[in-house]
């Protein structure tokens, strides 16, 4: 009896090539949507546990490959948000990002331009605004998710998504407008802020 080579399409290689497909579909998904997801989480829990979150969020995408949908962006913010509530209460990622907000925003001294006055009242008050509105205006306004996508992630309607989001821009915009002015700089224009949310 001669030795016969194993049939390439046979249940060996099917499953060779359906892993290999599995690995470029996932590597593909990794390299478009890592940033994104990290930046997410690092808007919700800090610099110091954004690798943490992002590296669960892809380990569930890895095991539920075949349930991600396309696009996988939503799906992996989604992801990444259970992640987040399953490891933090919303107080201690309230303070991660209040302090990360801290070092990240520049002191003003001297003459500041405009610009950057606008940008340090808006981030004031964006720590100043409760957790669902700043969730909310990060995932459109910072991940330039659509409402339909946004609401996929936080878990509404789309319909009651844009409901929140004009109330928490009517939020920011009223909290920008009755805090301080940074350095005794001029308020900010509400108008430009406006602008940026729409």
């Amino acid at each position: 009896m001669a030795d016969e080579a194993p049939d390439p399409q046979g249940p060996g290689g099917r499953a060779a090539d359906r892993r290999a497909a599995d690995e470029r579909r996932f590597t593909a998904m990794y390299d478009a949507c890592r940033q994104h997801v990290w930046a997410y989480a690092a808007s919700r829990a800090g610099r110091q546990l954004a690798d943490e979150v992002v590296s669960e969020t892809f380990t569930v995408a890895w095991r539920r490959l075949a349930d991600v949908p396309d696009p996988p962006l939503p799906w992996l913010l989604g992801v990444a948000r259970n992640v987040l509530r399953a490891g933090h209460r919303a107080d201690a990622r309230r303070e991660a990002f209040t302090a990360e907000l801290g070092r990240s925003v520049p002191r003003p001294g001297g003459d500041v331009a405009e610009e950057v006055a606008e940008r340090l009242a808006v981030l004031r008050a964006m720590a100043a605004l409760p957790e669902g509105d700043r969730e909310i205006l990060i995932l459109v306004a910072w991940q330039g998710l659509t409402p339909r996508d946004a609401a996929r992630v936080v878990g509404c309607s789309a319909t009651a998504l844009r409901v929140r989001l004009h109330r928490a821009r009517r939020r920011l915009v009223r909290a920008v407008e009755e805090g301080p002015a940074p350095g005794g700089a001029e308020r900010p224009r509400v108008g430009i802020i406006k602008e940026e949310l729409s």
